[in-house]
């Protein structure tokens, strides 16, 4: 067959489409775990094909390979955020990372192509038969199709196998450290690659070592990468290990307080009930002399002091009375108004320990807070509400703050800024609740006026 025909044409125009397109599944593949909906990858992938299978049809020159990539990498990375509006950093780093492998598995690819190409194209059976040039360029480019795709295939892999904690914020500093291995094994690349590629039109033939040395480097380069992402993964894990156990600690100090309350309130009935026996005598005598006025009086201050042991607060579970009881003593000690109208879920899969967890974590960072708004201003309250909405059990807990918040980035959580020695607590304690709520697929939402702290907290029925 003719060098230069139409089947040679089809073939040297379609290697490059080809590829593409093979890149843009790869895409998809490394993007789809990350993204919200499938569907955001899928149209990251599809952005890549078509930018830069534009950009080849129309046979854009624009300043060689790189300025070319850059224009598919941002077209990737803003319909990625266009789709997924959550957490920038990482998918500016996908981004980063995929074009990187992809530069060094084609270098790679490129080398394997070279070399297999001189080596067959000048044996003695392909010299004696030219009539099989043809065949030998399809399967030559097929071979580096097949090794660039492996190459990136792999890599993806071992991303993916690698990077478990995907849904983890992403800061400027995390960022920066996972790219630079990305942009110093690029820099290499584009020395290797010119070189290369002036050693080649000088000497009309490629150098075996310094191919072996460059294969090397492309090697080592792809493997920084993931085990770079490996090392952070790891940082993570253990970050997210002492996470638990504080927040395992903090459930500790929960059931620390929810037992000390009891045992007071078991203390309070066990006194009443000693002293009955003496409170039904003195009735009795009391009836038996004719003074009903005396004895109906001494059965009011009766009642009162029951009322008071047992509470008043009647919200449909024990459990969470207690719990009410305990932080309202507390905060008439403090000089703190609290007002309630929380009623237990009753007829409802919520466990009483899950809801006493979000009570004692809410209403002590509540009782904090409020405690600091009397230093400031003196008004201090705290209102806490349930109701349903629909399918949706609604915890609404208010109080008076003087404060400012900072955000704890990778959790979006507020910390208080009062410089108190446990203001950790309080994004340990509202991470706490938001991991009961995500038990039953809810979450939280904090609202901070003007000198009030609201936190909402959504449950769901069924």
């Amino acid at each position: 067959m003719e060098q230069g025909g139409t089947w040679w044409k089809a073939v040297f125009y379609g290697l490059p489409v080809s590829e593409i397109v093979l890149m843009g599944c790869c895409l998809y593949r490394l993007t789809a775990p990350f993204m919200e909906r499938k569907k955001g990858a899928l149209r990251a992938g599809m952005a890549y094909v078509l930018v830069m299978g534009g950009i080849y049809v129309l046979s854009l020159r624009l300043e060689g390979l790189s300025l070319r990539r850059m224009m598919g990498a941002l077209a990737v990375f803003l319909v990625m955020c266009r789709t997924d509006r959550r957490n920038y950093g990482q998918k500016a780093f996908l981004v980063q990372t995929f074009f990187s492998l992809h530069r060094f598995a084609g270098a790679v690819a490129e080398m394997v192509y070279d070399n297999l190409y001189y080596f067959i194209g000048n044996t003695d059976y392909a010299t004696a038969h030219p009539d099989l040039s043809f065949a030998l360029y399809v399967g030559v480019c097929g071979i580096y199709l097949a090794a660039e795709l492996l190459f990136m295939g792999v890599s993806v892999w071992f991303i993916l196998r690698t990077y478990v904690y995907r849904d983890t914020g992403m800061s400027k500093k995390e960022l920066f450290v996972l790219m630079t291995p990305s942009f110093l094994g690029v820099t290499g690349y584009w020395a290797i690659w010119h070189y290369r590629n002036f050693y080649i039109a000088e000497i009309q033939r490629n150098s075996d070592f310094y191919d072996m040395l460059s294969l090397f480097y492309y090697i080592v380069a792809m493997v920084t990468i993931v085990a770079v992402i490996a090392l952070y993964q790891s940082i993570k894990a253990g970050q997210e290990e002492r996470m638990q156990n504080k927040l395992l600690a903090v459930q500790v100090e929960d059931i620390r307080r929810h037992i000390a309350q009891v045992e007071n309130l078991y203390q309070d009935i066990r006194g009443l009930r000693h002293d009955m026996a003496n409170h039904i005598a003195t009735l009795e005598g009391l009836y038996e002399v004719d003074r009903a006025e005396e004895a109906k009086a001494y059965g009011a201050q009766l009642k009162n002091a029951l009322s008071q042991t047992t509470g008043q607060l009647k919200s449909g579970n024990p459990v969470t009375d207690v719990i009410l009881l305990g932080v309202k003593k507390e905060a008439e000690k403090r000089g703190i108004a609290f007002r309630s109208a929380f009623y237990y879920p009753t007829g409802s899969h919520v466990d009483a320990f899950d809801i006493s967890v979000v009570l004692n974590n809410a209403l002590q960072n509540a009782l904090e807070n409020a405690a600091e708004s009397e230093k400031e201003n003196g008004k201090t309250y705290i209102r806490i509400r349930s109701y349903r909405r629909n399918n949706a059990y609604m915890i609404e807990v208010r109080n008076s703050f003087p404060g400012t918040v900072q955000w704890d980035a990778p959790n979006g959580l507020p910390v208080t800024s009062k410089g108190k020695k446990d203001s950790q607590s309080h994004g340990y304690g509202l991470a706490n609740i938001r991991r009961v709520a995500g038990k039953y697929s809810g979450d939280i939402a904090v609202d901070i006026r003007e000198g009030e702290f609201c936190l909402n907290i959504m449950l769901m029925m069924e």
